[in-house]
């Protein structure tokens, strides 16, 4: 059995993506058969089993037996699970540096289904507490919080320019982003109808062109070697932007975020998905939105 944990307001999602669904609990869908490619689980427990109990000691024996570190994931009993909790090894918060390394000791993932029941897992796809990635937080430059959901790409799923290329940042205002890709040494074309914020102008290595994205041809800014893009526009409309890059043949290496405004927009999801390399997450700090990128290794 495998689990798929989804971020909160996202369970629907989840559930229309996945296939033999077991059973759902609270945020937790557990489902029969392989690993199955997800966008929207925010954390996924890749040997989930299930095992009866009949006081917190032996609960708390059983996972013992199964790994030495474990989070729980809460959803009714909550003090029970607390009681459960507080009789395994403490686990200490797990908060990242920006490129730092992440944590290499495992970490198994537990609920309970009633009062007598675990559900548990000692393997899963994140060595974080259901999935949520914490960082020491830049508070003085950055001038939104938007960084954070590129921190976490760069960081967790090693999608990373490097120092000296030519990177283009659509949709910059107020600049998160466009300071993050200049503080990797990039050199950063930044593209908004807003100017950036004063902090991040002053930088070296950006230059800043005024002017609404979809007005640019790829031709007006030549060879990059990596598309980004967190502009604020309807998911149709970042595909059409995506897809022109594309065929120009100037740039091979895309980061954007697509933005949904109102329902989730699974029609233009599932074209992003037909695009070849691309890969599709729900991060932990995007919101109503995913992250989509297509990494090319070859020149």
């Amino acid at each position: 059995m495998i689990a798929y944990l989804a971020a909160d307001s996202f369970l629907p999602e989840l559930k229309a993506e996945l296939k033999n669904i077991r059973s759902v609990h609270g945020n937790l869908v557990l489902t029969d058969g392989p690993l199955q490619s997800s966008v929207w689980a925010q954390h996924i427990w890749l040997n989930a089993k299930i095992e009866s109990f009949e006081s917190i000691s032996q609960a708390a024996k059983i996972l013992k037996s199964a790994g030495k570190l474990w989070s729980l994931y809460s959803f009714e009993n909550h003090r029970r699970a607390e009681l459960i909790q507080e009789n395994l090894p403490k686990l200490r918060p797990r908060i990242l540096e920006f490129l730092g390394p992440l944590p290499q000791d495992p970490l198994g993932s537990w609920t309970l289904l009633d009062k007598n029941t675990l559900l548990y897992s000692a393997e899963t796809n994140l060595p974080f507490p259901n999935g949520e990635i914490e960082f020491h937080e830049n508070k003085e430059i950055p001038p939104s919080r938007a960084y954070l959901k590129l921190w976490e790409l760069l960081t967790v799923y090693g999608v990373r320019p490097e120092k000296g290329q030519r990177v283009v940042d659509f949709g910059s205002c107020p600049g998160g982003w466009t300071w993050v890709l200049q503080q990797m040494g990039c050199d950063v074309v930044s593209i908004d109808r807003a100017p950036l914020d004063t902090k991040i102008a002053a930088l070296p290595r950006i230059e800043f062109i005024k002017t609404n994205a979809f007005s640019l041809k790829p031709q007006d800014i030549g060879v990059i070697d990596w598309f980004f893009s967190d502009i604020i526009c309807y998911p149709e409309k970042l595909l059409e932007l995506v897809r022109g890059w594309q065929e120009s043949g100037l740039c091979k290496n895309f980061v954007c975020t697509i933005k949904f405004q109102g329902k989730t927009d699974f029609e233009t999801l599932a074209e992003f998905q037909k695009l070849e390399g691309a890969k599709i997450q729900h991060l932990y700090h995007n919101k109503h939105e995913v992250t989509v990128w297509i990494k090319t290794s070859s020149p």
